[in-house]
């Protein structure tokens, strides 16, 4: 016997069924019917000429989400200046085109890490991903491998690992926090060594979360883990949004840290990210024993003196990613294309040097390398894709910024990635400076 639960929220119709006679409950094979409808309809959302930019796919998420995981999504800490920063900073530099030159065709190919990606962007790390979208990091990582290029997995993730890594065909690296302490973390380590992941990030600029201002004033601690009364006032912008929570309840609501299992309790429910990290310190001192877990490559994640750069090539670093988290720590910091400069000149080729923030285009992407980038990482550009239509919007997010990279390189008179330097690019000579 099955009984048939339609409920009306706003224009959508969220249908729940309920099975009898042993039966398991069929919501899994309703979800994946409705995502079936949603993936087509979610192509046609993110198709040209509708969507040409990573901007159109940030509206698209905006008119999708509840403000709370909107603006999780998009904002960044205190005065949000540094969040502002990184993306103009770009505009300082500018372009020195070679003419008359035939770039056909033009490779974009490089190698991050000994492995070779199509174009030189990863995914970086996003927390809470499968609430801006069911599919979440499964869908985000198959994008990446889809479009030739790796992904890496946020600790504060809602999908399995194991899932994640098998749901592309592509580079994966796990991003470590230690919220748990020290043996969830170690099993996490070992979990992501026998799931065939390629690289352990650490992220070493979170002693405590940056305040992020807009998430308290829309509840993302109530929403997340606060009582019913709690929760009351901040329910409104939910039910504004009824095509999220219609899919948002389809998944099960609110999803548990897959990744983050407490011996003898399971999964760590979701937390405020607060919360999280308040507990999750990580120093120098740390990596001895993460060293000792993790036989593969580790990279340090949050790097912006040359001073830290120089510590993490001792420290064994195979890889160094400039980051300020986005401009969600601590506000007031150098934008990290302004920083770069700094660090590859600290390295001194002895590691490869990534780095972050304020990417929205792919000619960011060709300046960053033209400083010394071997690869960027881009978040917010491929999450409001995500959060917009889901594997659909990721994948043409990376489009957007593979076919912007192919014609930067074409209109500079560059026919390949590794023959970028900095003589195809003007920028302030202050951002040379070392102290």
């Amino acid at each position: 016997m099955t009984t048939t639960l339609l409920v009306l929220v706003g224009s959508t119709v969220i249908v729940l069924i309920r099975s009898y006679q042993g039966m398991a409950s069929p919501l899994p094979a309703l979800s994946y019917l409705v995502c079936r409808e949603e993936t087509i309809a979610a192509r046609n959302r993110v198709a040209s000429p509708r969507i040409v930019n990573i901007h159109d796919l940030r509206r698209i998420a905006q008119r999708r989400l509840p403000q709370v995981v909107f603006d999780y999504l998009d904002g960044g800490a205190d005065g949000e200046i540094t969040l502002r920063q990184n993306c103009r900073a770009f505009d300082e530099i500018t372009f020195r085109p070679r003419q008359a030159i035939d770039v056909t065709p033009c490779d974009l190919r490089t190698q991050v890490l000994g492995k070779e990606i199509a174009f030189p962007a990863l995914l970086a790390p996003v927390g809470y991903s499968r609430l801006m979208h069911p599919g979440g990091e499964i869908a985000a990582a198959g994008a990446a491998g889809y479009a030739g290029t790796g992904y890496i997995l946020s600790t504060i993730s809602g999908h399995k690992l194991e899932n994640v890594k098998a749901g592309t065909r592509g580079p994966v690296w796990y991003q470590l926090y230690l919220v748990g302490g020290r043996d969830v973390a170690e099993g996490a380590i070992e979990r992501a060594r026998n799931a065939g992941f390629s690289a352990l990030v650490i992220t070493i600029d979170t002693p405590v979360a940056g305040m992020r201002e807009r998430d308290p004033r829309n509840g993302m601690k109530e929403l997340l883990a606060g009582n019913l009364f709690a929760k009351l006032p901040f329910v409104a912008q939910l039910l504004s949004r009824p095509g999220w929570l219609a899919s948002f309840l389809l998944d099960g609501g609110v999803p548990q840290l897959e990744n983050i299992v407490v011996p003898g309790q399971g999964p760590m429910p979701l937390i405020d990210v607060t919360s999280a990290l308040s507990r999750a310190v990580v120093t120098w001192a740390d990596l001895r024993w993460i060293r000792e877990s993790w036989p593969g490559p580790i990279v340090i994640k949050g790097v912006l003196t040359g001073e830290d750069a120089r510590r993490a090539v001792d420290e064994g670093a195979a890889a160094i990613v400039v980051s300020n988290h986005g401009g969600r720590q601590l506000d007031g910091v150098s934008p990290t294309i302004k920083v770069l400069p700094e660090i590859v000149a600290a390295v001194k080729g002895e590691t490869e040097v990534l780095m972050d923030g304020g990417v929205r285009r792919g000619s960011d992407i060709v300046k960053a390398i033209c400083l010394g980038a071997r690869a960027v990482l881009v978040g917010r550009a491929y999450a409001y894709g995500l959060a917009a239509a889901g594997h659909a919007g990721v994948t043409r997010a990376l489009e957007i910024l593979r076919e912007d990279v192919d014609r930067t390189l074409r209109l500079l008179g560059c026919q390949t990635i590794a023959g970028l330097d900095s003589s195809y690019v003007s920028y302030p000579r202050d951002w040379n400076t070392t102290r």
